[in-house]
């Protein structure tokens, strides 16, 4: 089997890059359905709901149980994987992405830059259950 083929018939790599590619579009969706106008930042960009990072990181974690069971090492580094890229997303980057909104109105107020910061950056903690969520019905639905 060819490595494109070989990538393609990996069900741990299919399961978490279906969670990010799914999450992704329903923030897009979402954002194009309440503001009339279609965001392709939101197609990558981190922040939102629900959470691609969690649904990617989940959908892994069950999808490496499904395969090699919850005994096996490889399903302990899935899910410590999974939980540090989840405490990241609601604590460090999150905090990044309150800070930029403070600076950022500073910066607007003394007009001291030209460029805004990004302020969607991490998650509140019901976006990443939600990305979660997702991640973990998509490896439970998705064939091995």
């Amino acid at each position: 089997m060819g490595t494109i083929q070989a990538l393609l018939h990996n069900y741990v790599l299919v399961v978490a890059v279906s969670g990010w590619l799914i999450a992704q579009l329903i923030k897009t969706i979402t954002v194009l359905i309440t503001t009339h106008r279609f965001d392709v930042e939101r197609l990558t960009g981190a922040g939102g709901m629900p959470s691609a990072h969690s649904a990617a990181v989940c959908g892994m974690a069950i999808a490496v149980a499904k395969t090699v069971g919850v005994g096996d090492p490889l399903f302990a580094l899935a899910f410590l994987f999974a939980s540090v890229v989840m405490y990241d997303a609601t604590g460090v980057r999150r905090a990044a992405g309150e800070q930029a909104k403070r600076l950022n109105v500073i910066s607007s107020k003394n007009k001291l830059f030209d460029d805004m910061l990004k302020e969607s950056l991490g998650h509140t903690p019901l976006e990443v259950l939600a990305g979660a969520l997702l991640g973990i019905l998509l490896a439970m639905i998705i064939p091995q």
